[in-house]
């Protein structure tokens, strides 16, 4: 699809998304979309780092509870909004950076492990350092409404969908997925290989942030702890994997998925809930490595295939006649 035609098209999905926000009455529904997209800035942030540099991490959660922990603390703590957004996305990325430099000295497996450890430790410490309820004032709770939270996650999943664009088709972006191929062979090319991981890191974290700000606006209240829970980075694998690891939209697809199917889900089988998507993730890794965005591109091009087909019969059983 030429690349203006493609612009249009994201403009016309945005200001209709936008006008869903502003014009929907339905609460329930404002709220599966807002956590969708929240969940999908989360995935498509940790597809920066797991999709196209490779390195796969499991603490991701740490630094979405950290960005959703200074942004609730500032913001309740009388700090304008923006304000409170800003310093937890900066925070987050240097404490990414300080993080990342020891962590991605480990390879592979061994990374993968110690950002779990790394997200585990962190989760304990939040609920040990804030055991109670971070809720909104009465003030706060009496002009609550869900649609500037699903605006702003809106505004967040826009943005990290840019960064992915951005980084995709930028000499940062390709160095990253050199790193991702062969990480030895790009290093014997003289690229620098822990930069660009680092890099990776970082940026993942700092829209990792921002999505936990998202989440913070979101909820009327919850344990501090609770935004830093594994079951986050869990979910953001999954989805990804489910959408398309290393794909620009895969994530997006994939937290649709999982936010609607959910919600279907008859409420007295929650526990099935682990066990269906797993066999899910199984199947998708199995079949469509490449996710959903995989197996729609496939239909699409069978369609057009089938269509071609089809005009050239057309013609030529007009050119006969």
């Amino acid at each position: 699809m030429p690349r203006p035609v493609a612009s249009v098209l994201a403009l016309l999905v945005l200001v209709a998304a936008v006008a869903l926000g502003l014009s929907i009455g339905d609460q329930h529904v404002l709220t599966l979309a807002t956590q969708s997209m929240i969940l999908a800035a989360l995935a498509t942030s940790w597809n920066i780092l797991g999709g196209f540099a490779g390195q796969i991490s499991l603490g991701h959660s740490a630094f979405f509870g950290l960005g959703a922990l200074l942004t609730r603390e500032l913001w309740l703590g009388g700090r304008a909004l923006p304000v409170a957004i800003a310093v937890a996305a900066v925070v987050t990325a240097v404490a990414a950076c300080v993080v990342g430099i020891p962590m991605l000295r480990l390879r592979d497996i061994y990374f993968a492990i110690g950002t779990l450890a790394l997200g585990v430790a962190v989760f304990i410490t939040a609920g040990n350092l804030w055991p109670g309820i971070s809720s909104l004032p009465a003030e706060m709770l009496r002009s609550y409404d869900f649609t500037g939270p699903y605006l702003f996650a809106l505004a967040v999943l826009v943005v990290t969908l840019l960064a992915s664009i951005w980084l995709a088709q930028s000499k940062l972006g390709l160095g990253m997925m050199a790193v991702r191929e062969d990480e030895e062979a790009a290093k014997a090319t003289g690229v620098n290989t822990f930069a660009y991981k680092l890099a990776a890191f970082v940026i993942s974290a700092a829209l990792a942030a921002l999505a936990g700000s998202a989440f913070a606006l979101f909820s009327v209240s919850y344990y501090p702890n609770f935004a830093f829970s594994v079951i986050w980075t869990f979910e953001a694998v999954l989805v990804a994997f489910i959408g398309g690891i290393g794909t620009l939209f895969g994530p997006l697809l994939g937290s649709i998925f999982f936010i609607v199917g959910r919600d279907l889900m008859p409420t007295n089988v929650d526990e099935f809930q682990v066990v269906f998507f797993g066999l899910l993730f199984v199947v998708v890794v199995l079949v469509f490595p490449g996710g959903l965005s995989q197996a729609a591109g496939r239909l699409l091009g069978r369609r057009a295939a089938k269509a071609r087909t089809t005009g050239d019969r057309a013609t030529a059983a007009r050119g006969r006649s």
